[in-house]
């Protein structure tokens, strides 16, 4: 992004990222003419998150305000689900200042107690630093983005990591994890090991970096959210499972037909493909011809693991993708 803006103003833009991306919007009322601030929804334990609801954490403060509701509620479905808030529910512990209201939400719509403009002012500096010029660039609010949300993945997968590890050794074997219940649903309906490859051991295999069959933290992570890893096993497991969803005849490789009946929706928005097109050629297959010959660098006319490895981030978006995508977003809204 350009630097042309004064400085004023992508103060006004960072605050917009904090009312677009952290908060939402209660639905409005006709006898009411201001918007309350809202939390983001609770965490879905059933489900991953789609694609259209990762939302990253801008402000630290509303990031741990919903991790901690968060966690109450992962406490009570994982360790306490038959508590019903009875007496069999953990005792209390010493709670933060926002929690002596009845609603978090009314700690965020208090001007005494959370000044939105002050909070802009705290946060600027400390995203402003690459360098520390006055000026937020889309890479310096992408980075400030991307660090918010692996905070919050790690947290997550923290979490998960004691649910786990059933020894209580620190890490995480083959035989102490369970695919999450919404996976079930998943092998319910491919139960063959040539359909399903989550969650299942080459999966762990490939998390597994020093190859000792246990999963520390920071590989436990990498199984857990693969996208975002920097491991070249599990790249290659990620373009391994996109074949095997697809591989009709079991040879191993991608045809054409095979890559463009099912791989080749999830790419329409690789704008390189469609720039390096002939555009004299208005075919519906010209696009994915184009980067089916791109792909293929022995012109075998298959695709094999190594030469999907090119898109795979596009398969598979990663936490960076995220958030470039929403500080551009953001920066698109901004005053002019």
């Amino acid at each position: 992004m350009g630097k042309s803006s004064v400085p004023v103003a992508l103060i006004y833009v960072t605050l917009a990222v904090l009312l677009l991306v952290l908060l939402s919007l209660a639905p409005s009322h006709p006898q009411r003419p201001h918007r309350r601030l809202k939390l983001r929804s609770s965490f879905s334990f059933s489900a991953p998150p789609a694609s259209h609801d990762r939302r990253i954490p801008f402000d630290p403060i509303i990031a741990d305000i919903e991790r901690r509701r968060e966690d109450r509620e992962w406490e009570r479905t994982h360790f306490f689900p038959h508590s019903g808030g009875g007496d069999s529910a953990p005792a209390m512990e010493a709670q933060p200042e926002w929690e002596d209201f009845i609603d978090a939400e009314d700690y965020i719509n208090d001007e005494d107690r959370f000044n939105v403009t002050h909070r802009i002012i705290d946060l600027f500096p400390k995203i402003d630093v690459g360098p520390a010029d006055g000026f937020v660039s889309s890479d310096e609010l992408t980075q400030w983005n991307l660090k918010q949300a692996e905070k919050e993945v790690m947290h997550r997968t923290e979490r998960d990591m004691e649910l786990h590890d059933k020894n209580r050794d620190g890490f995480i074997s083959f035989d102490e994890y369970e695919p999450p219940s919404w996976a079930h649903r998943f092998y319910d309906s491919n139960s063959t090991d040539d359909k399903v490859g989550w969650w299942k051991e080459d999966h762990f295999n490939a998390s597994d970096v020093d190859e000792n069959g246990l999963l520390n933290l920071t590989e436990f992570n990498d199984f857990l959210h693969p996208a975002d890893s920097r491991n070249p096993k599990l790249m290659h497991w990620l373009c391994k499972e996109e074949i095997r969803e697809r591989d009709k005849d079991r040879d191993g490789k991608l045809s054409f037909q095979e890559y463009f009946n099912g791989l080749f929706d999830s790419l329409r928005n690789y704008d390189e493909v469609y720039n390096a097109i002939d555009q004299s050629d208005t075919s519906v297959e010209a696009p994915a011809k184009k980067l089916f010959s791109q792909l293929d660098q022995d012109n075998d006319g298959l695709l094999s693991e190594d030469e999907l490895l090119p898109v795979i981030g596009n398969l598979h978006p990663s936490e960076h993708y995220y958030a470039k995508q929403q500080a551009d977003y953001v920066l698109t809204q901004r005053e002019t």
